[in-house]
């Protein structure tokens, strides 16, 4: 996977996980997600899952310079 998907891919995950958290706690409503915990869980281990992709995605590879 090149970093730049994975950067990408990263980042929409972690703005998924962020509203998904706000829908299970019930701060955006108009889903059915509103206000089921489950979502309220799920959410910020999705958001920290994505903000690690993104980071281990913009880490440089190799010693090929600072």
């Amino acid at each position: 996977m090149s970093r730049t998907v994975a950067v990408v891919l990263g980042i929409v995950l972690a703005l998924a996980g962020v509203l998904w958290t706000l829908q299970g706690l019930g701060y955006v409503g108009g889903s059915p997600m509103t206000g089921v915990t489950l979502w309220a869980v799920v959410g910020p281990l999705v958001a920290f899952g994505g903000l690690a992709l993104a980071a281990l995605g913009g880490r440089r590879q190799g010693g090929d310079g600072p």
